[in-house]
């Protein structure tokens, strides 16, 4: 499945989610689906993206070791039905979209927490959605500088 459709997938489910292994299981999906994405841009994507991409798939990974959700089985992992990248930027656009999504539901969930262990868990998966946005919105921004350059020239 192309990876625009997986997004938009993450975050129907994100928004849907209710409890907090719900809401810990969504973004351990996203940051998932991050590191394929990022994994994908690394090997085949523009050459300029391939080491912001590989900063992202080490921070996607993160995202996925600190939080303690039930890894889906390989069915429902959404990371595993990438097939294809699409248009990079629209991916990254809605990826970036989706992380902070993932941010932010997070905090609401770090807030409300019942227990210290749930909320430190959600603070270092949410400095790793940070990380991996930022690593998003650059590549964005590159993409844009080559854009130009092609325009300029």
């Amino acid at each position: 499945m192309e990876a625009v459709r997986l997004i938009g997938a993450s975050r129907c489910a994100l928004m849907g989610s209710g409890d907090v292994p719900e809401i810990m299981t969504e973004a351990w999906q996203a940051h998932a689906l991050a590191q394929a994405i990022g994994s994908r841009l690394a090997v085949s994507g523009p050459p300029e993206l391939r080491g912001e991409a590989l900063g992202l798939t080490e921070l996607a990974g993160r995202g996925c070791g600190v939080l303690d959700a039930p890894v889906p089985d390989l069915g429902s992992l959404r990371a595993a039905q990438l097939t294809e990248l699409g248009d990079a930027r629209s991916a990254l656009s809605d990826l970036g979209g989706l992380l902070g999504e993932v941010g932010i539901a997070l905090v609401g969930t770090a807030c409300a927490a019942a227990d210290e262990g749930t909320y430190w868990q959600c603070m270092e998966a949410i400095d790793a959605t940070d990380e991996a946005r930022d690593r998003v919105l650059e590549m964005l921004r590159k993409l844009a500088v080559r854009d130009q350059g092609a325009t300029a020239g």
